[in-house]
């Protein structure tokens, strides 16, 4: 594993609540992982549009791009590597670990980046998590590293994928790589938008709020 410069340190993390502190127990947890290049209060005001009985905490990466921030660099640079990926997992992994006892369940709610943020901590906690939603994103390419324990995926998990044909942004062969592995590791829910690009529209979180509302809040 490559050795992390004193500035990658990751700093702690930066998050926003739906809720304030006294009313978030007990309520199933949706955690949000913005974009490239966006910050924690990108998402939030999804929060307002979601199902009213998860807490919703918004999570701030931790690298800093520009205006905004980043869970890792972006995989077409020379920069990008897994270890970068999964060293990003591990700073979210380790901060819902502090919250996790205050709620019934976690869910994971990523665009673009973030998607695939939230799918790799699917993927290293295979157990840990009651849903995910996927927006205008991809799934990591993990090769054969043992700590993506797919194997453990049955397709059992629920997961919503909501994309656009004509998203410019995300690489056909970043979307040939997520069909293939959700097809075999999720139990999916599939919806195409027209007109959206790589962006996020009210039929879709009509959506989502369908399929946390099944998947979640009335299981």
């Amino acid at each position: 594993m490559e050795t992390m410069t004193e500035a990658e340190v990751f700093p702690a993390p930066v998050v926003l609540w739906s809720h304030p502190e006294g009313e978030r127990d007990g309520k199933p947890l949706l955690v949000l992982l913005h974009g490239y290049g966006a910050n924690e209060q990108d998402l939030l005001s999804l929060a307002d549009l979601l199902p009213g009985g998860f807490a919703v905490a918004s999570v701030r990466a931790p690298i800093a791009m520009g205006q905004g921030f980043t869970w890792f660099p972006l995989t077409a640079s020379i920069d990008y590597s897994l270890d970068r990926v999964k060293k990003a997992s591990a700073y979210v992994l380790d901060w819902i670990d502090t919250i996790r006892e205050g709620h019934p369940s976690v869910s994971l709610l990523g665009f673009s980046m973030g998607m695939a943020m939230a799918t790799t901590l699917l993927r290293q906690r295979p157990a840990d998590f009651a849903a995910v939603v996927g927006l205008s994103g991809f799934v990591v390419d993990a090769g054969d590293d043992p700590t993506f324990k797919d194997a453990e995926l049955d397709g059992t998990v629920p997961m919503f994928w909501g994309r656009d044909q004509q998203d410019p942004v995300i690489t056909e062969d970043k979307i040939d790589y997520t069909m293939g592995w959700v097809r075999k590791h999720v139990k999916l829910t599939k919806v195409l938008y027209t007109g959206m690009w790589h962006g996020i529209n009210q039929q879709e979180i009509g959506h989502v709020g369908e399929f946390l509302t099944h998947e979640v809040l009335k299981k």
